[in-house]
């Protein structure tokens, strides 16, 4: 698939070899294994290069809630997350990251709920850092008595619940959010 003339590839994503749709997830039925993870990221890049960067976001929110082992044949994408939302243009629609992330790590549920929520807080972290100007739910903050952790709360948890080396794919992503 190539993209088109003003949208560059996300490199930290593989590339699919012709334009993907929702579909292409149904194949996986309800396993979320590394055949999921690798379509999930395989879509979105095809998201991506459609013009489509908040629905690439939400299909690596799906890559990362897989049961991984971590001898997959890609990382898991803290650096595509850093990329895309550095990289993206003013008139394309990406939302409040920040708040994204906040809610979906304030209510995760289902499988692996704890490793998703840390994750879910990662990204919030990158998205943090790459999109400063963007504000918290503050409302949600309060109302529910939440508090934002910080990064080495993120960073322990990843390490204690995360694969091997995930904690540095996240380190990786930061710097490349917080990158001038």
């Amino acid at each position: 698939m190539s993209a088109s003339a003003d949208v560059a590839p996300c490199p930290w994503l593989p590339v699919p070899a012709a334009e993907l749709h929702a579909d292409c997830l149904k194949a996986h039925g309800g396993e979320r294994r590394e055949a999921f993870f690798e379509t999930a990221l395989l879509y979105a890049q095809s998201l991506w290069l459609q013009g489509f960067p908040a629905r690439a976001m939400l299909l690596l929110n799906r890559a990362m809630g897989c049961s991984l082992t971590g001898r997959e044949s890609r990382p898991l994408p803290y650096a595509a997350v850093a990329w895309l939302l550095r990289s993206h243009t003013p008139d394309q629609f990406i939302g409040n990251p920040r708040r994204h992330w906040q809610h979906l790590a304030t209510r995760m549920s289902g499988p692996r709920a704890k490793l998703r929520t840390w994750r879910a807080w990662a990204c919030w972290r990158i998205a943090c850092l790459a999109m400063p100007q963007l504000p918290p739910d503050s409302e949600q903050l309060l109302h529910e008595n939440l508090r934002e952790p910080s990064e080495e709360e993120i960073r322990t948890q990843l390490d204690r619940l995360g694969l091997p080396g995930e904690v540095a794919l996240w380190l990786e992503g930061l710097t490349m959010a917080a990158a001038p």
